[in-house]
């Protein structure tokens, strides 16, 4: 079913792959390709670990030196775009910065908005915000807000609140002005719930994409074509009376999956190819490529927020699971970004979708036919590309501005389109 990337066999032996994961995804590539399992204390190629090990390698006390010919699944410091509040501090930072830099990105309306570079709820951190967050509430006391918190992942502790007791009754400090989490570890983040999202038969849905990093300094990403939306069992309702309902408000699968309503043939999943297809019939082609283009726009800029913080090791590379709600007027919303989407298959087609995900991923970090080497400069050739596209790479962009080409180049725009905002010249 699967077919070996081409790599000889005395090559393949000499790889050596160690993972803290049994994901049958990612052992059946590991074993296509004749590679050698061995423990994450052995001298290993490739490693696929979790977050956990990741800090345990680069912490200052492991004093672990990697080789040229190691490579591994996440940057050091990944979770300052992968937790949900340092994501929103930093985008935050990087506007500013943009700002006081006079950019023309950093453009705002007479609301004092962003025009280009709002794609992310309004938020707030508590307990260090609450203060504002309460100044905002009472502005628009009709407005529902989603609780997450920071650490957490597959939807745990998220709940919607609508009254400013809901948060002091869930706080153990009532009596005070001053907001305190259940524990001093627990911080959350509080946003503006996106409360007209696009609904496809009635229900509310959010997508799923998968982006590759293999640098930040210059950045180099890649966007995978076999993305997917994740659609809620339960009719969207907006009603005060279905706050608690997390089967009508919460996409993930690990929470609709126990739903009486939950669909195991198909999961609750369309492509991203089907829902491109609907929206083109039922909108029309050109607000449906300006959506897209719109999503891959907030991908560059919220990795290019980071870029400049992230500990770029070269050893490292990044497959971010990106989750994103497209609202009512086909604006998109970036939510949050995970450091390890989920690897688990619900369904056959899951299954073969991920595996094609993972293959793609190891042959742009490591060229068939090639023993791994970080001294390359990772422009992988564009038949080992796979289900990837090449989204933003800006070395290339910067020689194309050198060269005079502004058609190539990813960081220059062409003026407004219908002038509302700057549109990438090119992103692939």
């Amino acid at each position: 079913m699967y077919q070996n990337q081409g790599l000889t066999s005395s090559r393949m032996a000499r790889l050596k792959y160690a993972t803290d994961m049994d994901k049958s995804v990612l052992m059946n590539n590991f074993e296509t390709r004749g590679w050698v399992p061995v423990s994450p204390d052995d001298d290993w190629n490739f490693y696929w670990a979790n977050v956990q090990s990741i800090r345990n390698i680069f912490s200052v006390d492991c004093g672990y030196r990697l080789t040229d010919d190691q490579v591994i699944n996440h940057f050091p410091n990944h979770v300052e775009l992968t937790r949900k509040d340092l994501m929103v501090k930093n985008i935050k930072r990087y506007r500013k910065d943009l700002d006081k830099e006079g950019s023309l990105l950093a453009e705002k309306d007479e609301n004092g908005r962003y025009i280009h570079l709002d794609f992310i709820p309004q938020t707030f951190m508590l307990p260090a915000d609450y203060n504002l967050f309460v100044e905002e509430f009472r502005k628009n006391p009709n407005t529902t807000w989603i609780m997450k918190p920071c650490g957490k992942a597959r939807g745990i502790g998220i709940f919607l609140v609508n009254k400013l007791s809901q948060l002091k009754k869930w706080s153990r400090d009532s009596k005070t002005n001053n907001f305190t989490p259940p524990t001093s570890k627990d911080t959350y983040v509080i946003s503006k719930y996106i409360d007209n999202p696009l609904l496809i038969g009635g229900k509310k849905f959010d997508l799923r994409l998968y982006v590759l990093v293999t640098s930040f300094r210059p950045l180099k990403c890649y966007l995978f074509r076999l993305g997917f939306a994740r659609f809620c069992t339960v009719k969207y309702n907006a009603s005060i009376n279905e706050l608690d309902n997390m089967f009508v408000h919460l996409t993930n699968v690990s929470i609709q999956k126990q739903g009486d309503d939950y669909n195991a043939v198909h999961g609750g999943k369309w492509t991203v190819q089907n829902l491109r297809l609907f929206l083109e019939s039922t909108r029309g082609k050109e607000v449906t490529d300006k959506l897209f283009d719109e999503i891959q726009w907030e991908i560059v800029h919220s990795l290019k927020a980071v870029s400049g913080i992230i500990s770029n090791d070269r050893h490292c590379f990044e497959c971010y699971g990106y989750d994103i709600i497209i609202d009512d007027n086909l604006k998109p919303w970036l939510i949050e970004v995970n450091a390890s989407p989920s690897l688990t298959s619900t369904t056959s087609s899951d299954r073969i979708m991920k595996y094609k995900l993972i293959n793609d991923v190891i042959n742009i970090v490591i060229p068939p036919g090639q023993p791994p080497d970080v001294r390359w400069n990772r422009v992988p050739a564009k038949e080992h590309l796979g289900n990837f596209d090449v989204l933003y790479d800006e070395e290339l962009a910067q020689q194309d501005m050198v060269s005079g080409d502004p058609k190539k180049a990813g960081t220059m725009f062409r003026g407004k389109r219908d002038g509302s905002r700057p549109s990438p010249a090119t992103w692939k």
